[in-house]
């Protein structure tokens, strides 16, 4: 692999278009796509080209598809223009980075290799705060000989880059990391409220935790929405409530049974059935707390996240 390869991304939202950025800044050729063309406006003004099609990328060595559904998956692959359309030329790898179904991933993988295209699942960990830190993570799954030609771009992405098998198993270990995502959230949300019902600043029991050996680069991270209510959405219920629901479908068909999961699923379903859906899911704080008969205010601390540099 080369920074000559010819790149296509399709899906240009908070965490694609940061991606871009970092292929930009590595000096790889990018032609992007997005559904609302104006927002992948930035990107054209730092070097990327457009295309007005999904199709249009066909000529792509490698494609990049980052969207949020498997119907949007679909829609842009095999979907009317979509990247698979064109009966001259299709793109010689599809890398897929969406948080999709197992049984998704098979359909496009099947699609993909009739047109003699190979698909590695590329799912990510992070936002785009974890991305500009240099944090991000991927796992990556499918043919070994496509993970280590397309290994160097997933590089560019953060510190992370694991092969993690063949086939689709990428999908359910992003599937799981989301589910514990969730789990830990509202874990940390009750002990947070339990200590500050019992007279502890959340400064003071955060600072405390992520200290000791229980904290971790998400609960440094997570800190200051906690301590000072900050809840500008990063991943919101609804992405959640999604991947609860995938995973626990996965641990049906495997027959694992996922209790702890089961119960957050249902807490964080009922945010969204309350309307929170646009703020991020660290909100479930409040809802702990409308529990205990506790009214939370903001202790506008100077806390870190953990991501940038202290002085």
């Amino acid at each position: 692999m080369s920074d000559t390869l010819s790149i296509g991304w399709i899906g240009t939202g908070r965490m694609g278009s940061q991606l871009v950025y970092r292929l930009l800044e590595a000096g790889y050729d990018v032609t992007v796509y997005n559904r609302t063309a104006a927002k992948a406006q930035p990107l054209i003004d730092a070097g990327a080209r457009f295309a007005a099609r999904p199709v249009d990328l066909a000529d792509r060595d490698v494609v990049f598809t980052m969207v949020s559904t498997s119907v949007d998956l679909a829609a842009v692959t095999t979907g009317p223009d979509g990247l698979l359309t064109d009966p001259d030329k299709a793109p010689r790898i599809i890398a897929d980075s969406s948080t999709v179904s197992t049984t998704a991933s098979e359909v496009l993988r099947a699609a993909a290799s009739e047109r003699g295209t190979a698909l590695l699942a590329t799912p990510v960990s992070g936002n785009p705060a974890v991305i500009a830190a240099g944090k991000l993570t991927v796992a990556a799954s499918g043919p070994r000989w496509v993970f280590d030609e397309v290994a160097p771009l997933l590089r560019t992405f953060g510190r992370g880059v694991t092969y993690v098998g063949e086939g689709e198993v990428a999908r359910l270990v992003k599937i799981a990391h989301n589910v514990f995502l969730g789990v830990v959230t509202q874990s940390l949300a009750e002990i947070t409220v339990l200590a500050e019902k019992g007279g502890v600043s959340r400064e003071a029991f955060l600072e405390f935790l992520n200290d000791s050996v229980m904290g971790s680069t998400f609960t440094r991270y997570k800190t200051p929405a906690l301590v000072n209510l900050d809840f500008t959405p990063t991943f919101t219920n609804v992405l959640l409530q999604k991947d609860f629901d995938l995973g626990l479908d996965a641990g049906r068909e495997l027959g694992v049974p996922l209790p702890v999961a089961s119960i957050t699923r249902d807490i964080v379903a009922d945010e969204v059935d309350r309307g929170n859906i646009e703020l991020d899911f660290a909100t479930l704080l409040l809802t702990v707390a409308r529990g205990a008969g506790l009214e939370l205010v903001s202790e506008n601390a100077n806390v870190t996240d953990g991501l940038t540099p202290q002085n």
